[in-house]
């Protein structure tokens, strides 16, 4: 009984030596002004952004931080305007998705069809990506120009000019922190992606 003991002790104590390697300026960064109301954990990206394509459908890299997240935890997308042709048309896009909840839907598709096969060129492009994930017409085209879009799309560039956002992908949590992926170690990418979901673990439970 005293050796299972001392081994969950030895497993308590690796994991909170484990946490407390993660420090401010290394593996994350404080904000110098902190935003009130953004959402617990957020992350930017682009349709246009080829780490965005890298992070979100070869790495998983939001999937893993998902399931590391403490239960109740809620992870929000948003997308950018400043990159591409039709970035301020996919972050309007992006707000569709969000108000009809087929982000998962739409994902996948929208980085094929903008960086792989490069059949968006226009914003009939982007409406065809939509229906050809099973939106119906009718609903992305009464949700393009509606009242709830609109809100969505200020509130992606309010948060972005709130954080001062610099580039993408980017994870902001509570405000108040954000990742530093070139703090982490990506000698092997199994264990950034790990530690990129373990940071956000500890910083959304750090008070």
């Amino acid at each position: 009984m005293k050796k299972i003991w001392l081994a969950l002790a030895g497993m308590i104590l690796a994991f909170s030596v484990s946490a407390a390697q993660f420090k401010d300026g290394k593996e994350f960064v404080t904000l110098e002004k902190p935003v009130a109301g953004e959402p617990q954990v957020l992350e930017f990206f682009s349709f246009y952004c080829p780490h965005c394509y890298q992070f979100e459908e070869v790495l998983h890299v939001s999937d893993t931080v998902k399931k590391k997240l403490p239960e109740g935890t809620k992870m929000t997308k948003y997308h950018v305007e400043f990159l591409g042709p039709l970035g301020k048309d996919l972050t309007q896009a992006w707000a569709v998705a969000m108000a009809l909840g087929v982000e998962d839907k739409i994902t996948a598709p929208m980085f094929e069809a903008v960086q792989k096969t490069q059949t968006v060129q226009n914003v009939a492009d982007i409406r065809k990506v939509f229906i050809d994930a099973g939106v119906k017409a009718e609903e992305y085209d009464a949700a393009w120009n509606s009242f709830v879009v609109k809100s969505l799309v200020a509130q992606q560039e309010k948060a972005a000019a709130d954080l001062q956002l610099q580039g993408v992908p980017a994870i902001f949590v509570n405000g108040k922190y954000q990742l530093n992926p070139q703090g982490m170690d990506t000698s092997n990418m199994d264990v950034f992606v790990q530690q990129y979901a373990d940071v956000t673990k500890f910083l959304v439970e750090k008070k």
